[in-house]
């Protein structure tokens, strides 16, 4: 008779749950609640007061993220990647800035692509999109929550507030 291997060592750390905790370190996030939306194929982040410039001869972005318990916004810089249009939630194409940062689901860091939209209304400031974890092999248990644990990985960056 075939022993049955349990399904914890067949999902070997693999299985995440429909929200998780993440951190983008070179956002300075050390951790930010997220939705697990197979959805949607590009993951977004809620930004808002985006201006676009160029660095370098480089397209940059500078935009504020809400600062959950803060006076003040904090401001962050990235490199421009692309500019997209993008369905919304509603199905309404919108154009959108794209930047590639890393980020850290549980034990795990990966570089993606990240829409900024303004998603004030939402209950996440994060969606993270069926390309995002893609390349990782990840499953994802939509009955169950925050299975990847905290994010761990380095420190995160300084930034600037405003």
């Amino acid at each position: 008779m075939k022993k049955r291997v349990p399904r914890s060592k067949r999902l070997d750390g693999r299985e995440i749950g429909w929200r998780e905790h993440v951190a983008l370190p070179e956002l300075g996030i050390a951790s930010m609640r997220a939705k697990i939306d197979t959805g949607a194929r590009t993951s977004a982040l809620n930004t808002d007061h985006m201006e676009r410039f160029e660095r370098n001869g480089q397209h940059w972005i500078s935009f504020t993220l809400p600062a959950a318990g803060r006076r003040s916004k904090v401001r962050y810089e990235a490199q421009l990647e692309d500019v997209r249009n993008i369905k919304n939630t509603g199905g309404v194409a919108e154009t959108r800035p794209i930047i590639k940062t890393t980020m850290i689901l549980g034990k795990r860091a990966w570089v993606i692509e990240i829409s900024l939209a303004d998603r004030e209304n939402m209950k996440f400031d994060m969606i993270v999109g069926r390309t995002a974890i893609r390349t990782q092999r990840l499953i994802v248990n939509p009955g169950r929550s925050y299975l990847a644990g905290e994010p761990i990985g380095p420190a995160p960056l300084e930034s600037n507030e405003t």
